[in-house]
């Protein structure tokens, strides 16, 4: 009985004291609904991360490699291919003035890469620049041999704009712009080739018909993906991205 009355006493004097501080507890079936904070959105550095990576997944599950892998490039070099005016033929030419009797019968595209692509902004804050890096094998097979003559290691670098512009309707939105090879970024190294014979020559030939070729070939089959995986990118990360470029806000950190 005594224990009793002693709660009473004490919850009396807790509601007394909670009220007069405005703290007296909600019933549960009055409780007040929870305060839930909306999603914020990436920060601006965030993007620039988000927008390689998206960039990336999209050329990588887009076929990028493929591409790479089955370029035409023997096509090309042949007489009357594209425009090289008979490269290949020109090319066999002066590998038979050094080495009598060899014929090159294919140069085949091995190992295709995309590698860690970079991105920058204008300073002006209204386009983004996309390096793309890409690196190929070439292996130059002849049969006289039975192997590869030569094997070399491609790097080239495609640039991609992107810009933010406003439809009739007022709806902001990304597009490709210019979308070339980096001028001097095509480097060419020998992998390794058969010792005996005078390579650097047939290295010297092959390497300057490359540089006439390969840059505008690649980029003939890149940029294309690169515009359709621009267009597919999620639409909020677009929407974002495009509301900073079309204001002139630097979201791309420098370093």
């Amino acid at each position: 009985m005594f224990q009793t009355g002693v709660l009473i006493v004490f919850y009396g004097l807790l509601a007394q004291t909670m009220a007069q501080f405005g703290g007296l507890p909600v019933p549960l079936d009055q409780a007040l609904p929870l305060t839930v904070n909306p999603a914020l959105p990436l920060s601006p550095t965030g993007l620039a991360g988000s927008l390689t990576n998206a960039l990336g997944n999209g050329l990588l599950s887009g076929g990028l490699l493929g591409i790479l892998e089955n370029l035409p490039l023997l096509d090309i070099l042949k007489p009357g291919g594209g425009t090289s005016g008979g490269l290949l033929g020109g090319l066999l030419g002066k590998v038979t003035s050094v080495i009598p009797g060899l014929n090159i019968i294919d140069i085949k595209v091995t190992d295709p890469q995309l590698l860690e692509l970079g991105l920058v902004q204008s300073p002006d804050g209204h386009r983004l620049y996309v390096t793309i890096p890409l690196g190929i094998n070439l292996q130059v097979n002849t049969p006289l041999v039975g192997a590869s003559l030569l094997r070399l290691a491609v790097k080239l670098n495609i640039t991609a704009e992107i810009l933010a512009v406003r439809d009739k309707q007022g709806r902001i939105h990304l597009v490709l712009g210019d979308c070339t090879h980096s001028p001097g970024s095509l480097h060419i190294s020998l992998l390794d080739g058969l010792g005996p014979l005078p390579i650097q020559g047939l290295l010297d030939s092959l390497t300057g018909i490359l540089n006439k070729v390969l840059p505008e070939l690649v980029q003939g089959k890149v940029c294309p993906l690169v515009n359709e995986v621009l267009s597919g990118l999620d639409v909020t990360l677009a929407h974002d991205i495009a509301n900073m470029l079309i204001h002139g806000l630097q979201f791309v950190i420098k370093v």
